[in-house]
């Protein structure tokens, strides 16, 4: 007889099973993959149920008021469970909640069996980006029409353990009993309920599947490039373009305009254009059009963007939409640095020596199931928020240098697939960092060509200043030697070794050496006569104190970090050519071996620059331990954002710097100066949405002097000001700070209202990374978001996914930030004014990029909301509100005024799509 599944929800007053109490029960019946019985009950708690708790379930005082007692039902729950196997979304809370209620009726605890959906979803929906059950019901087109409510909470998690079970048996059966014996530590008797499962599963391999070495994986093929030999010329005026268009693509003048800014510029004969043009448009579909006339496999368009979740959305969406239309299609191919990719080699090794670990087997089990799905074995495609577990050290690829065509999944590799479909593809699609990494690397990933293209240009000088620069904290390499030690790499290094006579004595030199170099940076370190601990700013002649004995220190580093480099490049070459004839359990350990061996060249690279390179455009700065024989350097390039420099740069005949704000009123130079192309001519698309219909800019009337306010005073102001803003308007929100400690503080002051009325609160920094937080705040209804840094660009929430924006003070960098401080003394040496051609033009630019989160479509309305009186008061204000569109609606008010005003314009809105 087959099992039933007893598929139950709690809803409680709190989550202390000792003083809190059950308000609501929920059980669905599963028997064979049907729904065979339901019970559903209020239940009176015999306690009020808070506010919170209210705006949560739904569940009111009045509701429950009736219902019966937990003593009342006890008997009819516990005699519904007896036999049955208890099945919840985090088993944990559920089970012994309700077995604890059981108890205090005088009934036994709980024995049943049980099952956690949660963990099954993480091992057999690996790609979902959250596990929540209401962001699992919405990925997957459950029904749930009550999130938070018993009876419709163990509808939508019966329904996931049926969805599960299917998946489960459509498994591939070595998968599945691969899976099964990873399951031991899973919770209670949820790896029963796989073993199970693994009986009725089919020996038969579908045609789309093959197994390699005891892995199953999807087969790839790599899709050849086929060429028109009859392909049109570019459409250059309107009516060629409506016809190549026709029905899949509207002909948008703006966009059209874009085209042939795009073409034109390829087919010149100058290096660079700076090309702005405003979001929404269809800016990618604007170069990816033109550049397929021009682009071939041999000759492609490199296109580098911001973040990897546009490259993806280049790919999904904009491709295949622009390939419509096309006569020559575009074959594209997204090209990341092979760390983000799996090695099914080094992967196999895990399976046969499996690590005593919960979360290392839980991926072990969801990358098993992922395998049978993917043709990139990318690891993007996990939606994880951190790649720092040790199985992605133990697993990610290393290169195809450290590829054996002797090995069983040489054939498969997903980095040599790559590489293979870019050899095909006419469009390559990087990431900034991809690109700017180019430069640093010994051999180039990416082909030289007569066309770059870098989209979301505006974020290139950040991203490069960011990759410019370096630290290295001495006490921390000290930690991670002994921890080897201590752990046995290097013993074990040595015994893989045990036979290379020729290279062991190397090896063990090398080992001595490190030792040497950790006792002579303390020994360094113990001579700097600056005995602050804070972080600082250091001159050359504040480090070097002209002692005998410190220069013989100095010189005795720096031969120990020339001469442990040349050993490491010795071994590296050794252990890459003795990789492949080791075994798969050897492979791991010369892999972390290896991996530290990277991390010792940027460490060599950057002590050595940071004590011999002194130039203005190099900061310094160190921190001393309390010991004082150890300590913390950084160092930033600050021309590290000189285009012009870079070693890709010089590879490529033709590049656009194609962004929403790359100017700024009488600068359009500004941006060609930053990135060091200064004669650089720029060309604007100029605007086209109706800013006086669709759009509100609303200052402050009576602000805070900002500036002479204490942190704590201001953090009430804007918690007083929002209150309106956020409770009455019921809008989604986003509120932008520029300070993470300002946005806590406000936080903390708000979100217990937020809760208590229903609504949403998201901050970063409290909610997961950047993706999981806008995901959050796109699937809430009215949902408000606090953000910094990150959350004032680059962020799309079409439609009426966005309604107001609140600036919270205007964007200037702080200048008591260290390396700000340092750029300003370095162009003030310069002879530049840096409040007007540096911090001004940056706050303008964020501020039009705000203003940029609502306003995406012809369709879009919105407003936004400036705290901070500067705005209206100030010289500089007033010139950053010249920054903004020249019809956008400006009405000073106070927040109780604006939200009425805000009020009548949506309503207005409403009213005029009857």
């Amino acid at each position: 007889m087959k099992p039933i599944y007893a598929v139950v929800d709690l809803e409680t007053t709190g989550t202390d099973a000792a003083v809190d109490r059950i308000i609501q029960f929920g059980c669905v019946l599963v028997q064979d993959g049907k729904v065979v019985n339901r019970f559903a009950t209020d239940i009176n708690p015999d306690r009020r149920i808070s506010r919170q708790i209210q705006n949560l379930t739904h569940i009111t005082n009045q509701q429950v008021k009736q219902a019966p007692y937990f003593e009342d039902v006890a008997d009819i729950i516990f005699n519904l469970l007896s036999n049955t196997i208890f099945v919840a979304h985090n088993i944990y809370f559920d089970y012994q909640f309700l077995s604890n209620e059981l108890v205090r009726c005088g009934l036994p605890a709980l024995t049943i069996p049980g099952i956690d959906t949660v963990e099954l979803a993480q091992v057999f929906l690996p790609t979902e980006s959250s596990f929540r059950l209401g962001d699992l019901a919405d990925s997957i087109g459950f029904v749930h029409e009550n999130p938070h409510q018993a009876d419709s909470d163990a509808e939508v998690t019966a329904a996931l353990l049926m969805y599960i079970e299917a998946i489960m048996k459509e498994l591939p059966r070595t998968t599945l009993k691969q899976i099964a014996l990873l399951s031991g530590q899973m919770g209670m008797q949820t790896s029963a309920f796989i073993y199970d499962v693994l009986k009725e599963t089919s020996t038969t391999l579908p045609e789309e599947l093959e197994e390699v070495d005891g892995i199953v994986l999807r087969k790839k093929t790599v899709k050849t490039f086929v060429y028109n030999h009859y392909p049109n010329d570019y459409p250059q005026i309107k009516a060629e373009k409506t016809a190549q268009f026709q029905a899949h693509l509207t002909y948008r003048k703006q966009q059209a305009r874009l085209m042939n800014a795009v073409y034109n510029h390829f087919t010149d004969t100058e290096k660079n254009l700076i090309l702005e043009a405003e979001t929404g448009m269809g800016k990618t579909i604007g170069y990816l059009f033109p550049t397929a006339y021009l682009a071939t496999p041999d000759n492609p368009l490199i296109v580098s963007t911001s973040s990897i979740l546009l490259q993806n959305q280049i790919m999904a969406k904009d491709v295949p939409l622009v390939n419509q239309v096309l006569d020559q299609s575009i074959q594209a191919t997204v090209v990341k640095s092979h760390r983000h990719y799996i090695d099914l080699q080094r992967f196999k090794a895990t399976l046969d020596q499996p690590v005593d670990q919960k979360q290392y087997a839980q991926y072990q089990m969801g990358m098993l199931v992922w395998l049978t799905k993917t043709v990139t074995g990318d690891f993007d495609e996990l939606n994880l928020v951190r790649l720092d577990h040790p199985i992605f050290t133990d697993i990610r690829h290393r290169g195809l240098e450290f590829l054996s065509d002797t090995q069983a999944f040489y054939a498969h590799d997903f980095l040599r697939h790559v590489y293979a479909q870019a050899a095909q593809s006419n469009v390559l699609i990087v990431n900034h960092a991809f690109l700017l990494q180019e430069t640093k690397r010994q051999q180039p990933l990416l082909p030289a060509s007569d066309f770059l293209l870098i989209d979301e240009a505006q974020q290139l000088p950040s991203q490069a200043e960011g990759l410019s620069q370096y630290s290295f904290d001495s006490a921390y390499f000290k930690r991670q030697y002994m921890q080897f030690n201590e752990e046995g790499l290097f013993d074990q290094v040595a015994d893989v070794l045990e036979q290379e006579q020729q290279i062991l004595p190397l090896f063990k030199l090398y080992r001595d050496a490190l030792a040497i170099l950790i006792d002579t940076q303390e020994a360094f370190f113990g001579t700097i006569d600056r005995v602050s601990d804070d972080r600082q700013v250091l001159q050359r002649h504040e480090l070097f104190n002209d002692s005998v004995q410190q220069g013989q220190i100095y010189r005795k580093l720096m031969l120990y970090y020339q001469e442990i480099s040349e050993m490491q490049q010795q071994l590296q070459q050794f252990l890459m050519a003795l990789h492949v004839r080791i075994t798969a359990q050897q492979q791991l350990l010369v892999a972390r071996l290896l991996d530290y061996f990277d991390q010792f060249h940027i460490q060599a690279y950057t002590v050595t620059t940071w004590l011999e390179s002194w130039h203005p455009r190099y900061v310094h700065w160190l921190k001393l331990h309390p010991s004082h024989q150890s300590g913390t350097i950084e160092l930033a390039d600050l021309e590290g954002k000189q285009v012009s420099e870079s070693i890709w740069y010089q590879r490529y005949r033709h590049i656009i710097y194609l962004g929403g704000t790359l100017r700024i009123p009488g600068n359009k130079a500004y941006y060609a100066h930053q990135i060091g192309i200064p004669d650089t001519p720029v060309k604007t698309i100029p605007a086209f949405y109706d800013y006086e219909k669709q759009a509100r800019l609303y200052v402050v009337k009576q602000g805070i002097s900002i500036q002479q306010a204490d942190a704590d005073s201001y953090a009430d102001y804007l918690a007083e000001a929002l209150t309106p803003i956020l409770f009455e308007l019921q809008q989604p929100t986003l509120v932008l700070f520029t300070a993470h400690e300002t946005l806590k503080a406000v936080y903390d002051r708000l979100h217990k209202k937020a809760m208590n009325q229903g609504r949403e609160l998201i901050a970063q920094g409290t909610g997961g990374s950047r993706e999981k937080i806008l995901k959050k705040f796109l699937l809430a209804e009215n949902g408000i978001l606090f953000g910094t840094n990150s959350f004032w660009e680059g962020v799309d929430l079409p439609g009426q996914a966005l309604k107001v924006a609140v600036v919270t003070r205007l964007p200037f960098e702080n200048p008591q930030n260290p390396l700000v401080k340092a750029r300003h003394t370095y162009l003030a040496a310069q002879g530049i004014d840096t409040f007007k051609e540096d911090a001004l033009p940056k706050a303008i630019l964020r501020l039009r990029q705000a203003l940029g989160r609502l306003i995406r479509s012809e369709k879009d309305t919105g407003v936004m909301i400036v705290l901070d009186r500067r705005l209206l008061s100030t010289k500089y204000g007033k010139r950053m509100v010249k920054g903004l569109p020249k019809n956008l609606p400006l009405i000073e008010a106070t927040p109780s005024e604006m939200t009425e005003d805000i009020c009548h314009f949506f309503e207005k809105e409403k009213q005029s799509l009857l």
